[in-house]
C-alpha cells in the first residue's frame, strides 16, 4: 500500500462519521499523492498539515449553525491557518478582512480587532470553509482542480442533507456557484460581492449579512453568533 493509502486523516469523528467513506475514493488518494510529491519537490504548502481541516476540526458537524465559504487559503507566510479569511494572532489582516471588520462595524457597531484570528467565530459554530484546503505559498489557487473541491461540495452535500435552518453566506461569483447544492426551503443562503477590494463597494458593503444570520438563529431559537472577536 502507498505513502498515500496509509495515512488516516486527521479529522474530527463528527465528520468522520458522515465523510469517512470520502478517504476511500481514488480522488482523495490522488489529492494524498499530490500532496506528498509536493513535499518532496521541496514546496512550501499553506497552511501546515495539521491545520487543513481546521475548519471541520473546530466547528464539528453536529454544531454548524453558519457557513462562510472563503476559496482558497492565504498564500503568504504565517497567514493561512484552516479557517477561510482568518489569519493568525500577530499577522496583519488582509484586505477583505479589514473590509469584512467595516461591515460588523457599520452594522452592529463592533470595532475592528487588533488580530484577524477568527476562532472565536468558528467556536461558536460558524464553519470558517475553504473550497480548497491548501495553496502553494506565493502562488494562489496552486492547489485548484486537485480534489479538494470534491471533498468540500461534500462539505456542504452533507450539511445540507443531514442538518436543519443553517445560514449559508456565499460571498463573490465562486461562493455563489455553491448555492445550487443547497436547499433554500431548508436553509438560509445569503449572496453578495466579495469583500475584496476589487468588489466590496459593489454590494458587500451594506449587506447586512451577520445581522441577518443573528436574526435567522434568534428566529429558530438558537444563540447568535457574538462577532466580537476577544482581545
Amino acid at each position: 500500500m502507498s505513502e498515500a493509502n496509509r495515512k488516516q486523516p486527521q479529522l474530527h469523528a463528527s465528520w468522520m462519521e458522515v465523510l469517512g467513506d470520502e478517504f476511500e475514493k481514488p480522488y482523495m488518494a490522488q489529492l494524498r499523492q499530490f500532496l506528498i510529491e509536493e513535499k518532496r519537490r521541496g514546496a512550501v504548502v499553506y497552511p501546515p498539515g495539521s491545520l487543513m481541516f481546521n475548519a471541520l476540526n473546530t466547528t464539528h458537524f453536529d454544531k454548524v449553525k453558519v457557513v462562510i465559504l472563503g476559496q482558497d487559503p492565504y498564500h503568504g507566510r504565517n497567514q493561512a491557518h484552516g479557517l477561510s479569511f482568518s489569519v493568525m494572532r500577530g499577522v496583519k489582516p488582509p484586505p477583505s478582512l479589514v473590509n469584512m471588520f467595516r461591515e460588523l462595524q457599520t452594522s452592529l457597531g463592533i470595532h475592528p480587532a487588533a488580530h484577524g484570528d477568527l476562532t472565536h467565530w468558528a467556536q461558536q459554530g460558524v464553519l470558517m470553509l475553504n473550497t480548497t484546503l491548501s495553496v502553494r505559498a506565493g502562488q494562489p489557487k496552486s492547489h485548484a482542480g486537485k480534489g479538494w473541491e470534491t471533498f468540500t461540495d461534500r462539505v456542504i452535500d452533507v450539511l445540507n442533507a443531514e442538518r436543519e435552518g443553517l445560514a449559508f453566506v456565499l460571498w463573490g461569483r465562486h461562493a455563489g456557484t455553491k448555492a445550487a447544492r443547497i436547499d433554500r426551503t431548508r436553509h438560509l443562503i445569503l449572496t453578495a460581492p466579495h469583500p475584496s477590494p476589487y468588489s466590496a463597494h459593489s454590494g458587500f458593503f451594506g449587506c447586512g449579512h451577520f445581522v441577518r444570520v443573528n436574526e435567522h438563529l434568534k428566529a429558530r431559537g438558537e444563540a447568535p453568533i457574538d462577532w466580537q472577536l476577544p482581545p
